[in-house]
Formats: structure tokens, C-alpha cells, sequence
């Protein structure tokens, strides 16, 4: 009885159509509420994935650093070691080296007084020098070395000065066609001649240097010496340079030792291209061979 009741009454509202359209609004409103939770669900699900494997990648590019200021940081450390190693065998030794510097000081003290005196044989002046003695206390050991080294620096400093202007070695590399002194007249008629210099052998327009560093004192014609380039040095020392078929420095001008001045010729009374080189002490010509070398 219930049952055809019922019946009849959803026949009731099918058959109504303001009934039907409301059934209608309310099961479209109902899927729609149920579509919405769907996708904020979803929604939220993605942004929590997306932070997770943001927060993973953070964490491994943290752990990444981690383990690199680590590395350097026992890179560091093995470094300050070996640094502290270092100092600790700097303080151990630091008496014996002051000691060892100071003896190597004065050990080649000998040598430069040697040089001084192969200054001395041509001419040039010594220069004087004597070392302290090592004082009591570490502050004046230090002084006293620093004072040394100040010393032995000016005093080398006037020996490379004296060296560079001393006339030494060949003013180009070449044999020997005349030597200094006495020889026969090489233009024939007998007889003989005083000869103030060397001859060095060479063909038309080889090099010729300066032996020493100073400045030309004349450059040009000379008589006998042909084209001629005279440049005095210290000590009053001087070097000529004769028979030469180019000059290449001017009167006045300041040269170096080693610079080329002109070049070999023939020119003045000559039998044919040479050099001849000349070294004057005072004035007057001295046998340049003991310059050629400090032997």
C-alpha cells in the first residue's frame, strides 16, 4: 500500500515541471561543489609536491656546500699546519743562520779585496771596507747585520761603477796584428818605430765597442790615427780608437761599455783595415794588454 504510495507520488514530480527543473538546479549545484573540491584537492596536492622537491633540492645544494667549505676548511688547516712547521723550524734555526749569513759575509770579503787590488794594478782606486763584529744581544746582531748589508751594498754599488768604467777586455774579438812597443817601420825605407798600442786585425766595416763606459772627448779626423774616437774614463784613464772608416758617436756623448762606436777601417797611416786601440793613463800611453783582462 506504502509502495504504490510512493509511486505515485515520484510519477507526481516527474509530471511536474517547476518540481523538475528544481531537482534539476540541485544535482547541477551538487556536481558542481564536488568538482570544486576536486580540483583544490589536486591543486593542493601539486603545490605540495612542488615545495617537497623544492625543500630536495635545496637540501642537497645545502649538503653540496657543506661538503665544500669543508674541504676547504681541512685545506686550510693542513696549510697552517705545514706553515707552523715551517716557522717553528725558521725560530729553531734563526741563531745559526744570523750566524752562517754573517760568516758568508766575511768569507767573501777576501775575494772583493782581490778585485780591489787588480783595481789598484791599473790604476783605479781600492775601496776601503771592513766588516763589524757580531754583537752580544739579538736586537744589535740584527742591527749590526742590517748595517752591514747596507754597507756591502754602497760598496758594490761604487765597484760595479768602477768595473763599468775601467778599460777591460777587447774592443772586438779578433788576433792581434800589432803589439805595444818597439817594432820595425811597417811602411818599409828600414828603421824602426814606438808603437802606443794594439792592432787588432779585422775587415772593412766589422764592429768596434767601447772597452769601458765614459764619455767621448773627440770624434773625427786625428793625422796619423786616421778617423779617431777618444773617450775618457775614470781615474783619468782614457781609450783611442783609431783608422776606423765610420765613426758613430759624437763629442760629449755619454757610452757604455760594450757599445758599438764605429766601425773597422782603413783610414790615417795604414796598410790596411785594422783597429788600433790605445789606453791612456795620465796622458801617456800604457800597454793596454794588462786591461785585457783582471788576470
Amino acid at each position: 500500500m506504502n509502495f504504490k504510495r510512493n509511486n505515485l507520488s515520484r510519477e507526481r514530480a516527474l509530471n511536474n515541471p517547476g518540481l523538475r527543473e528544481r531537482l534539476a538546479q540541485v544535482k547541477s549545484l551538487y556536481f558542481t561543489r564536488i568538482k570544486t573540491i576536486t580540483a583544490v584537492c589536486f591543486s593542493l596536492i601539486a603545490v605540495l609536491m612542488v615545495t617537497v622537491f623544492q625543500l630536495n633540492k635545496k637540501a642537497s645544494l645545502q649538503q653540496a656546500e657543506n661538503n665544500r667549505l669543508a674541504a676547504q676548511v681541512e685545506a686550510l688547516q693542513d696549510q697552517l699546519s705545514e706553515g707552523s712547521e715551517k716557522l717553528d723550524l725558521i725560530s729553531a734555526s734563526n741563531d745559526s743562520t744570523s750566524n752562517k749569513a754573517l760568516t758568508y759575509i766575511e768569507s767573501i770579503q777576501s775575494k772583493l779585496s782581490k778585485i780591489n787590488s787588480y783595481l789598484s794594478k791599473r790604476g783605479l782606486r781600492s775601496i776601503a771596507f771592513k766588516a763589524n763584529k757580531s754583537s752580544s744581544s739579538k736586537a744589535d746582531d740584527k742591527a749590526a747585520h742590517v748595517d752591514l748589508y747596507s754597507r756591502y751594498n754602497r760598496y758594490l754599488d761604487k765597484l760595479v761603477d768602477n768595473i763599468a768604467q775601467m778599460p777591460m777586455g777587447y774592443p772586438r774579438v779578433a788576433g792581434l796584428s800589432s803589439v805595444f812597443g818597439g817594432r820595425s817601420n811597417p811602411f818599409g825605407g828600414g828603421g824602426g818605430e814606438f808603437h802606443p798600442g794594439l792592432d787588432f786585425k779585422g775587415r772593412m766595416g766589422d764592429p768596434v765597442k767601447c772597452t769601458a763606459s765614459g764619455r767621448v772627448i773627440f770624434s773625427g779626423r786625428a793625422g796619423g790615427y786616421g778617423n779617431c774616437i777618444k773617450i775618457r774614463h775614470t781615474n783619468n784613464l782614457e781609450t783611442w780608437y783609431g783608422h776606423l772608416s765610420r765613426i758613430n758617436v759624437r763629442e760629449g756623448q755619454r757610452v757604455n761599455v760594450g757599445q758599438l762606436i764605429g766601425k773597422v777601417g782603413s783610414t790615417g797611416r795604414s796598410t790596411g783595415p785594422h783597429l788600433h786601440y790605445e789606453v791612456r793613463r795620465n796622458g801617456r800611453a800604457v800597454n793596454p794588454k794588462q786591461y785585457l783582462s783582471l788576470n
